[in-house]
């Protein structure tokens, strides 16, 4: 399957930085928007992937305008099989390189395991897993030839938790994430965990979760999970969790009987 061309990719018009190209999945809404903007606030180009073309080139503009970087948008859909081998063989490209990749696309589902349709348990499991895996997987073999580069996936304080599959997701992209990083750091190249607790975003609104499921304190604000997770990403570290609060609410989950975190599931869910 041949490469997008620059007029069906939509390319805004295009400068090469120093900081290199960054592509990030999901970057529309929420979080994957502040990776978008603060990357390129850093002089990364972009590659934005998502399934809405036009809100893409939307944000492509935005960018380009706000920030003097090229963009370049792919309409994808990661749960299709075809679409998500495109934006494989984008990382791929040898010819024009992607330094850091940030993997963000995803969803949530409110309803319990059983009452969902197997078919959207599946299209979760193969956007917050198969999606991650495949695209590490093409962004690495090139960054390890290169003995450079940066993943970055977007995992999330859930997958501490006894909270169902999505969480059981999030748990696989935390830890793929902590091996990837101790295997081929050594080789040049960082994988980093990023995970954030309850964000404010249109995530939870999709879902049709009310924001006071859970305490103000906390609902965190994108912008600062984001900065949060760069300043981590050059410091090195394989996993960030934003705010003291969390990392202090992981540590305890992790010594947590597994029946009373089953108690604490409902948090942010109503």
């Amino acid at each position: 399957m041949s490469s997008p061309t620059p007029s069906e990719a939509g390319i805004a018009p295009h400068r090469t930085t120093n900081r290199g190209t960054a592509l990030v999945t999901g970057p529309t809404v929420g979080i994957g928007r502040e990776f978008a903007r603060q990357l390129a606030a850093e002089g990364h180009d972009l590659v934005l992937v998502a399934r809405d073309r036009d809100r893409l080139q939307e944000l492509a503009v935005e960018l380009t305008r706000d920030h003097g970087v090229g963009v370049e948008v792919i309409a994808a859909d990661l749960a299709d099989r075809e679409e998500l081998a495109r934006v494989e063989q984008r990382l791929a490209d040898r010819q024009r390189p992607v330094e850091v990749l940030v993997n963000n696309a995803g969803f949530g589902l409110k309803r319990p395991f059983v009452d969902n349709p197997v078919q959207t348990e599946q299209q979760l499991l193969d956007v917050l897993v198969v999606a991650v895996m495949r695209l590490t997987h093409a962004a690495l073999g090139t960054m390890v030839e290169r003995g450079h580069g940066s993943v970055v996936n977007v995992s999330s304080v859930a997958g501490f938790l006894a909270r169902g599959s999505y969480g059981a997701a999030k748990t696989w992209v935390t830890r793929f994430s902590q091996w990837a990083d101790a295997e081929y750091s050594p080789r040049g190249v960082r994988v980093m965990a990023v995970c954030p607790g309850l964000v404010r975003t249109e995530f939870h609104a999709r879902m049709d979760v009310d924001r006071g499921s859970a305490p103000r304190v906390l609902w965190l604000e994108a912008d600062a999970v984001v900065r949060e997770a760069l300043a981590d990403l050059d410091a090195g570290k394989a996993l960030s969790i934003p705010t003291r609060r969390y990392r202090l609410i992981t540590l305890v989950l992790r010594v947590v009987p597994f029946r009373t975190q089953q108690r604490l599931q409902k948090i942010g869910r109503r």
